[in-house]
C-alpha cells in the first residue's frame, strides 16, 4: 500500500480508480485473481497489469504478495500498539489517539528503514563528507527537517546551511560548484521552490540529493541521488507529522553514517560544541 501512496500523483485516472479500490479493501486484491479484481473495479485485465507495472511490480502476483506481507505486518503492529485501525477519527478518546499516532509514526520509520537504498545512502555519505559546502532546501514542515540537519552538520564541524527562503536558496545555489552538495527535502517532491533550487544547484555543478516520498516526482528526476521515505498520509497526519518523522529518520541515517566514518573528529567536535553551551544550562 505504501507503493500506491507514493505514486498516486503520477497514476492515470484509470490507475487511480484501481488504486482507490485496492486502498479501500487491500484484502480483496490479495484474495482475488486479476480477472476478479478487474470486474470489481470495472476495468480491464490489461489496465490492472499496467497498474501493477506503474507501481514497480513485475506483475499482479508480486503485487498480491507485497500486499499480503504488508497486511500481516500491519496487523501485528496494530496489535502491539493496541489499535484496531490506524487512522485517527474525531470521536477517538485521548488514549486511543495517542496510540494511533504512535502506531502510525513508528510504522513510517520502520517502512522507511526497510526500503532505504543502502548503496545510495553510502554514496550520499561520501558526497557530504567531501563537500566544501552543503546547502539544504526545505519549505514548511520540510524546512524544519532542513534546519535539523543543518544543526547536526554544523555541530559536526561541516559547513552547512538550511535555506528555507526561496531567494536565498536560489542565490546560494547559483554559487555552488562541483565541490559542493545540495540536499533538497520535499515529501511530495513537487514543491516548486525546492525543485527550482535543486535545478539551479545542479546546473552550477553541485551534487544534488533529494529526500522525498515520491519516486516519480519532479524533484526525484532532477537530482543525482534520491533517498525515499515510505509514508501513507491521513486526515490528521498530513505533511507536518508522519512525513516529517520519516524525513528526520532518513537524515539521522545520513548523519550517523557520516559521524561513524569520521568518528574521532566528529566526536571531538560534538563534545566541544556541547561544552560551549554548558554554562547556559540551569543547574
Amino acid at each position: 500500500m505504501t507503493a500506491i501512496h507514493q505514486r498516486l500523483s503520477v497514476l492515470t485516472p484509470t490507475e487511480r480508480r484501481i488504486a482507490s479500490h485496492v486502498l479501500a479493501d487491500p484484502q480483496s486484491a490479495v484474495d482475488n485473481s486479476i480477472t476478479q479484481l478487474a470486474l470489481a473495479v470495472g476495468t480491464s485485465v490489461a489496465s490492472i497489469a499496467r497498474f501493477t507495472q506503474s507501481l514497480g511490480f513485475s506483475g499482479y502476483p508480486d503485487l498480491r504478495l507485497a500486499l499480503a506481507t504488508e497486511l500481516d505486518r500491519t496487523a501485528s503492529e496494530r496489535e502491539r500498539f493496541q489499535v484496531s485501525e490506524s487512522d485517527v477519527s474525531r470521536h477517538d478518546d485521548a488514549l486511543t489517539t495517542v496510540r494511533k499516532i504512535a502506531f502510525a509514526e513508528a510504522s513510517a520509520i520502520e517502512r522507511t528503514a526497510r526500503q532505504i537504498d543502502i548503496d545510495v545512502l553510502e554514496t550520499c555519505v561520501g558526497a557530504v563528507r567531501g563537500a566544501r559546502r552543503i546547502d539544504i532546501y526545505g519549505a514548511a514542515s520540510s524546512g524544519l527537517a532542513a534546519q535539523d540537519l543543518e544543526q547536526k552538520l554544523h555541530r559536526a564541524g561541516l559547513v552547512a546551511q538550511a535555506r528555507t527562503d526561496l531567494h536565498l536558496a536560489l542565490t546560494g545555489a547559483a554559487l555552488l560548484d562541483e565541490r559542493d552538495v545540495a540536499i533538497a527535502i520535499s515529501h511530495s517532491g513537487r514543491t516548486l521552490e525546492i525543485v527550482q533550487s535543486a535545478e539551479v544547484a545542479a546546473r552550477a555543478g553541485a551534487t544534488t540529493v533529494a529526500i522525498t516520498n515520491n519516486p516519480r516526482s519532479p524533484l526525484a528526476r532532477v537530482c543525482d541521488l534520491v533517498l525515499f521515505t515510505a509514508v501513507s498520509e491521513s486526515t490528521f497526519r498530513s505533511g507536518a507529522m508522519a512525513s516529517r518523522i520519516a524525513q528526520l529518520a532518513v537524515l539521522d541515517f545520513l548523519f550517523t553514517r557520516i559521524a561513524q566514518a569520521d568518528y574521532d573528529t566528529i566526536a571531538d567536535n560534538l563534545q566541544r560544541t556541547f561544552n560551549a553551551v554548558t554554562d547556559h544550562r540551569i543547574d
